[in-house]
Formats: structure tokens, C-alpha cells, sequence
């Protein structure tokens, strides 16, 4: 099993920056695919940014594409999402979420929050315009 705390997020004005981290506790960080989610008020979560257990791979929303950036730092056990540019419309919850630990070795990652079993508590992000 894994424990996920995020942390970084805050109250920004448009066209700032934030650095959210995802921070785990457990055994064997490094078997899990990791992903960021993000739930606006009164909308679904949806999935953000996903980076493979190694780090070799990495997938992004369109809507975030180019702005936002993923990584992971397996000896630290954290993952991290840079956003850039921010806009008002990224006004959200922010997530990070774990695999099942199964993709180990495989590269893949998934957009489906189905696929994910470890879930953090999540990070407020405000972005004023």
C-alpha cells in the first residue's frame, strides 16, 4: 500500500506559476504509475498528467498540455507537477493518485481514474483573473 500527501497549491493570480508535490509513504514508491487528477466545483474529476514508474513515459490533458509538467523523484518518493501559466479555469481540487503497481516494468500509464488505487487528499488551487 501507498499513503499520498499533496502539497503547493494556493491562491495565484493569473499567469503565475505553482509546483504541486505529491508526496508518498510506503514501500516501493517506484513500482507505481503515478497520476494528477483535478475536480472543479460542480464538475467530474478529470485526469491531468500521468508519468510511468520510471519516469520514461508521461501523457497530459490537451487542456494542460505545454503549461504543465510532470516528474517524479523515485528516491524521494514524490511526484511533482509544474504549472505554468496558470489560468482561471484550472481553479480545481488537485490530486495525485497511484497505480495498482501492476505497470511496473511495462511503461504504461492510464487517463482513467478507474485504473488508480491510492488517492491523496488533494491541494486547493485558486487562480484569480
Amino acid at each position: 500500500q501507498v499513503q499520498l500527501v499533496e502539497s503547493g497549491g494556493g491562491l495565484v493570480q493569473a499567469g503565475a506559476s505553482l509546483r504541486l508535490s505529491c508526496t508518498a509513504s510506503g514501500r516501493s514508491f517506484s513500482r507505481y504509475a503515478m497520476g494528477w487528477f483535478r475536480q472543479a466545483p460542480g464538475q467530474e474529476r478529470e485526469f491531468v498528467a500521468a508519468i510511468s514508474w520510471s519516469g520514461g513515459n508521461a501523457d497530459y490533458a490537451d487542456s494542460v498540455k505545454g503549461r504543465f509538467i510532470i516528474s517524479r523523484d523515485n528516491t524521494k518518493k514524490t511526484v511533482s507537477l509544474q504549472i505554468n501559466t496558470l489560468k482561471p479555469e484550472d481553479t480545481a481540487i488537485y490530486y495525485c493518485a497511484a497505480d495498482s503497481g501492476r505497470t511496473v516494468g511495462s511503461g504504461s500509464i492510464y487517463r482513467a481514474a478507474w485504473r488508480y488505487s491510492y488517492w491523496g487528499q488533494g491541494t486547493q488551487v485558486t487562480v484569480s483573473s
